[in-house]
């Protein structure tokens, strides 16, 4: 991850919180002063964004030291100390909120993910995937949780893969067609990915000689009839309203990934405090 992923999404978060006048209430209230304060993990998970994290108090004060106990991907249990954040007690209570707002959604998906990977491995072989279902702006740090979690990446934009859905197919007429035109424009630069939904679909996939079908809302006792009609001639991924109760099922089918757009978009935040003293 890049410093230019997440440093305009920080000084866009700390200027909505701080606006002109910065933390009146810290201003009128705390003396001038320099104090330190725990970082205490209050739920159980995966723990992921402490560059973010240390990122919101330097620019909030660059005199602000940030020292991470754990560090991404470690396994945290309700009550383990996580961080000291040591500066001005003005500047601590100025960057708090924004701070624990970027690690505790980052937490969240990297929890929500190694769990989703930990159900697929005990019944299959399928890497859980994320998509494009982020929040604006939020894409590099949300897929930068779920590989902290254990997942891989998807697509990260419309620029790098080639996914013909049936949007794409209505348009060129049929399937063939439009993997043809895929290839007459890009050749062999960009993977090619062929959204199916029914049985005739994937055989013409694999006809087109796709390198990747995604069986989009199909039951698992299908997708494994379509995994094996597929025999390793292209890795298979499963879509469609993926859940942490049909995962294991959809894993067992054979499928090489499973997309879960819920990683990105609508996990629960995991819960963090920080005190002063």
């Amino acid at each position: 991850m890049r410093e230019s992923d997440y440093l305009p999404l920080v000084a866009l978060a700390l200027r909505e919180d701080l606006g002109d006048l910065g933390d009146i209430t810290s201003q009128a209230i705390v003396p001038e002063g320099s104090g330190s304060a725990a970082l205490w993990s209050k739920d159980t998970g995966v723990l992921a964004g402490e560059e973010v994290f240390r990122a919101v108090f330097s620019a909030v004060d660059p005199g602000v030291d940030v020292e991470f106990l754990l560090h991404d991907g470690a396994v945290l249990g309700n009550g383990d100390r996580v961080a000291f954040v040591k500066g001005r007690v003005q500047s601590l209570l100025s960057g708090e909120r924004t701070a624990l707002n970027f690690l505790s959604f980052l937490s969240g998906i990297a929890t929500a993910t190694r769990e989703l990977v930990t159900l697929a491995a005990a019944h299959g072989r399928a890497a859980i995937l994320d998509t494009r279902k982020t929040l604006p702006g939020w894409r590099a740090l949300s897929k930068y949780a779920v590989t902290v979690g254990g997942g891989k990446n998807h697509r990260q934009g419309l620029y790098d893969m080639v996914l013909i859905k049936d949007n794409h197919v209505d348009s060129a007429g049929s399937l063939a067609e439009a993997v043809k035109r895929a290839r007459e424009r890009w050749g062999k630069r960009f993977p090619i990915e062929v959204e199916c939904r029914t049985a005739a679909e994937v055989a013409e996939a694999l006809a087109a000689g796709v390198e990747l079908i995604m069986l989009d809302n199909m039951d698992p006792r299908v997708m494994r009839e379509e995994v094996a009609r597929v025999g390793g001639r292209a890795k298979v991924e499963a879509s469609g309203n993926m859940s942490r109760e049909r995962i294991p099922a959809v894993s067992a089918a054979g499928v090489d990934f499973i997309s879960v757009g819920a990683l990105t978009h609508s996990v629960r935040s995991f819960d963090f405090s920080l005190k002063m003293g």
